[in-house]
């Protein structure tokens, strides 16, 4: 039977299966979270009419699915509760960006929450925030102060605060919310959640009220990765109303262990024991294959400087400026000071300011040829409400040391819980702290990302969010959903020097491709050991007749199309890419040899493999 409380995406989704329905659980959710009276997390609650509608909305479209499996293609998130941060619209709801003189009603759904409720999603509320999304800390609202779920003396982190709250709690297990310098980043990381930043223009920020239009991007909080890039997939790609739409699929993954750049001097702040917890992170990296990568962050840094002492500070001056002068007081005073700030920037600054950035953007790109992603904390320290009280300015700033120059440079970035610190919080649970880490990719990365932070979490089997959970008590059959669209590939089958670990497999991986899997051809094919080729090669040809062909072992790599030009390029004759059947039937391009080569060529099909042939000469050379 289905999870009487369910707590992950994945468990709202085996409810549903077991035999719940929406017109049940959601319900009784809102009741649930309507009877702990007021919640700094929640700016707004749907009214049971509001649910009511919604629900009759979804039991129309699902009637038009022929069965489960049906629904489950066409409504991915059917019945699946979902909080939006409110600088993002609601049709018909107010969006107050956590500043109640500025309120308005919206006359549309932002698209990501279209997308979202197209996908079969059940919105309940919105959600605190900093006010008007300019802040790390979460405690710029007049709406009330979120803290962390594992200790109430620290902040929750922003400016999505109450988005990130109230999936750690359970209250709903998806949410949207927005990040301009690291607020769909910093309080994942301080409530032991996953935050998923995609790059920017990937997903539409068309109804989602601007801080910095130029960087902003909408972001999403889960329990889990495959549940946090599950909803990227479903609100991703181009939209002709988001002038910043820039939807470009790029890799699905990367080749082989990764080099991943760290911090050369880490930074940390306070007394969260991160330093600590992030060697252990690094341990975990390396025992997983990888290999740490030692960068000077400092350029990174000297980009970061540009967000709020340079003039971007002048786009959140852009969205506020008619309310500042007619009403600065309605503003939160450390929101203010930013805003007001900007006044001291003129146009020929914002230029000078631009071609700083495109410099730094230029420089930066180079680092993707050191390494192939970045792991940072996602914050230095994780401060209590005191020490924000007593240095508002300088406490949100530190938050911002590894996730402010993020988007200034175009980039993608993942972050994702990396254990506790030794340490339990006063007050809170049996556990320390969390520590969380992100990881950083390159512009448009975000199907590798995403891809390479699920395999992170589940090497690292946390407890998710603020729960007892941890993935292996996720339902077994939690269903796959839609993956976030990568560049299309062809899958290509190679027999010989190209396999991994040989002399010319590094034309495949320079390229960007990933290996698929291991298997073997039909056996119908037989291998030659080419003379005179350098290095040693093998020539694969089909057998004339179907009897006498044998079980070659291959591999099949997953090679960018962009790049199968250069690729051919590559490729000496005798031999070329033609269609080769598998042991399962698939039939996919791969590497055949020219028949007229074969004369003098030793035929080692019975070795079922160039690998094991080649192993047989050491053997016989030793």
């Amino acid at each position: 039977m289905h999870a009487p409380n369910p707590f992950t995406l994945e468990e709202w989704q085996q409810a549903y299966r077991d035999g719940a329905t929406p017109g049940t659980l959601l319900p009784e959710r809102l009741r649930q979270l309507k009877s702990g009276g007021d919640d700094p997390a929640w700016i707004l609650l749907a009214s049971e009419a509001e649910l009511d509608d919604q629900l009759a909305a979804l039991a129309t479209r699902a009637a038009g699915c022929a069965d489960e499996a049906a629904r489950a293609q066409a409504l991915p998130l059917y019945g699946v509760p979902f909080a939006v941060k409110d600088n993002i619209d609601i049709a018909g709801l107010p969006t107050t960006a956590a500043c109640p003189t500025f309120s308005h009603t919206a006359e549309r759904s932002a698209r990501a929450v279209q997308r979202l409720v197209e996908a079969g999603a059940v919105w309940l509320g919105k959600t605190n925030l900093d006010q008007f999304a300019t802040g790390l800390v979460g405690t710029r609202s007049p709406y009330g102060r979120p803290a962390s779920v594992f200790a109430a003396d620290r902040v929750s982190g922003g400016s999505s605060s109450g988005s990130a709250v109230v999936v750690a709690r359970g209250d709903v297990p998806l949410a949207l919310g927005t990040d301009t310098a690291g607020s769909g980043r910093v309080p994942a990381g301080f409530n032991n959640i996953v935050g998923l930043k995609p790059t920017p223009g990937r997903v539409s920020t068309a109804g989602v009220l601007p801080a910095c239009r130029s960087l902003d991007c909408v972001s999403v909080f889960a329990h889990t990765v495959p549940a946090a890039a599950t909803v990227l997939a479903l609100i991703e790609g181009p939209d002709a109303d988001d002038a910043y739409s820039a939807f470009a699929p790029g890799p699905g993954g990367w080749p082989g262990p990764l080099r991943v750049g760290v911090p050369r001097d880490p930074v940390f702040s306070g007394d969260a024991g991160y330093a600590a917890a992030f060697e252990q992170a690094l341990g975990e990296l390396r025992r997983l294959g990888h290999s740490a990568v030692p960068i000077d962050f400092a350029p990174l840094h000297r980009v970061a400087d540009l967000l709020y002492a340079g003039p971007w500070v002048a786009e959140r001056h852009a969205v506020v400026q008619a309310l500042l002068a007619r009403d600065p007081q309605a503003l939160d005073p450390s929101v203010r000071q930013i805003v007001e700030s900007a006044t001291a920037f003129s146009a020929t600054d914002a230029f000078r300011g631009q071609y700083r950035l495109r410099a730094a953007q230029r420089d930066a790109a180079a680092l993707w040829q050191q390494v192939d992603v970045l792991m940072v904390p996602t914050a230095p320290g994780h401060p209590r409400f005191d020490e924000v009280d007593a240095d508002p300015l300088g406490a949100n700033a530190g938050l911002g040391t590894y996730t402010n120059f993020v988007n200034l440079l175009g980039w993608c970035a993942l972050a994702v819980p990396a254990g506790f610190t030794a340490t339990a919080a006063p007050g809170g649970p049996a556990v320390g702290l969390p520590f969380g880490i992100t990881f950083i990719a390159a512009a448009n990365a975000d199907a590798a990302l995403a891809r390479f932070g699920a395999q992170w979490q589940r090497a690292m089997d946390l407890p998710l969010g603020g729960s007892r959970l941890n993935l292996e008590d996720l339902p077994a059959t939690a269903a796959a959903g839609p993956a976030p669209a990568a560049e299309p590939t062809l899958a290509l089958a190679v027999v010989g020097a190209h396999l991994s670990g040989l002399p010319l497999n590094g034309q495949l991986t320079e390229r960007g491709a990933c290996l698929l899997e291991a298997t073997t051809t039909a056996p119908r094919y037989r291998l030659h050991a080419l003379p005179g080729t350098t290095p040693p090669k093998p020539g694969l040809v089909r057998a004339a007749g179907g009897d006498d062909g044998h079980a070659i072992a291959v591999e099949v790599w997953a090679l960018p199309q962009r790049a199968v030009g250069s690729f051919l390029a590559l490729i000496p004759p005798p031999l070329g890419l033609g269609s080769i059947e598998l042991a399962d039937g698939r039939w996919v391009h791969g590497f055949l040899c020219e028949s007229h080569a074969l004369a003098g060529a030793p035929d080692v099909s019975a070795f079922g493999g160039w690998r094991a042939y080649v192993a047989s000469l050491r053997r016989a050379a030793a």
